[in-house]
Order: C-alpha cells, then structure tokens, then sequence
C-alpha cells in the first residue's frame, strides 16, 4: 500500500472499508449464474478482494443482479434492494438487466431496470467472464471513491419516481413506501 493509500484510510475509513468490504447478494436468473461460481471459488477468488457472498440482503452492501428480469422477478429485485442497509450499490451483469438482451421485445421483459431501482454499474456481455466481473468491481471501488456510486442516494431523494414506476406494473404494492418523504426517513 503506498503512502497516499494510507493517508485516505486514516481520512476517511468509513469510505475506504465500504469500498473493500463488499458483501454481496445475488439475485440471479436463467444463464446469469453461470459466471459466478468460478469468480468466488479458488481459481479467481473474490475474496481477496474484499468481495465476499451473503445469504441475506441485511448483511449485504452490494446487489448483483445477473440474467433476465421479467416482470415476475422485478418484485423480488426491489423487495431485496429496498431491504439492503445503506451504503447499497447496484451493479447489472449481463446484456439482460441493462436492456432485455435477446429477450428485449418480449411483453414479460424488463428493458429498463434503471427505471425500477438505481444501478451503479453495468457489466455488459453475454454472459461476461469472471475477469470482466473484476473489472466492473474495480470499477465500482472508484465510483464508490469519487462519491459518485450514490444510487441509494437518488433512490432516496427520488423514490416518489421510482414508486411510481413500479406501481404502474403492479398496481398498489403490498408493502409500505420505505420513503414518506419527512425528515426522519434516513
């Protein structure tokens, strides 16, 4: 670790322990697995990273979200992301979650999950290898350093929005609003 490292932890160490202690649940369909044993197991090893597998979206900090997203698995996909403790990032893997991919004009595809939940980062591929994952996590490491992974911050500030959008899929949601808009919403 060089020097500069050093000064950004005793600096900010909050940021600096979120940035290299992602804890991660997976929501994963179809194909969207396929890419993500041999990232976590010994040949790749996630977790010298700092990338470690969570069972529960309580203990996670990062949501992955690989394969298609139809309109029955977008209700789990916000269930879990609004149940994630903030700081929450958001990363899309594959050509799926960010437009459809090959299932793009099918009436049960999400081309947009932007419009439902903030995404952080996109991986883009069919499916993407494990060095693209790392690629996208190294990337995500300096959003998260220059303030500009805030996705649960616009969540927030815009939530009326992004409620809307998907009560126009679902009609009236069977949870509460996890934002009312006063002041002791944080």
């Amino acid at each position: 670790m060089d020097r500069r490292q050093l000064v950004k932890w005793l600096k900010e160490p909050l940021k600096m322990s979120n940035k290299y202690s992602l804890h991660v649940v997976y929501f994963c369909t179809g194909c969207g697995i396929i890419e993500i044993p041999p990232s976590i197991t010994a040949r790749w090893d996630a977790e010298r990273f700092g990338v470690k597998p969570v069972a529960t979206p309580r203990q996670a900090n990062l949501f992955l979200i690989t394969g298609y997203v139809s309109l029955k698995t977008l209700k789990p996909i916000i269930r879990t992301y609004e149940q994630m403790p903030e700081p929450k990032y958001t990363v899309a893997l594959g050509s799926c979650p960010i437009d459809g991919g090959m299932y793009w004009d099918s009436y049960n595809t999400i081309n947009h999950l932007d419009k439902y939940i903030p995404i952080d980062g996109y991986i883009a591929g069919c499916m993407p290898r494990p060095e693209a994952i790392f690629t996208g996590i190294t990337h995500l490491w300096t959003l998260i350093d220059e303030g500009k992974a805030d996705g649960y911050e616009r969540y927030r500030e815009r939530y009326q929005e992004y409620r809307s959008n998907q009560e126009r899929l679902y009609g009236q949601l069977e949870w509460p609003p996890l934002y009312t808009g006063r002041d002791d919403d944080v």
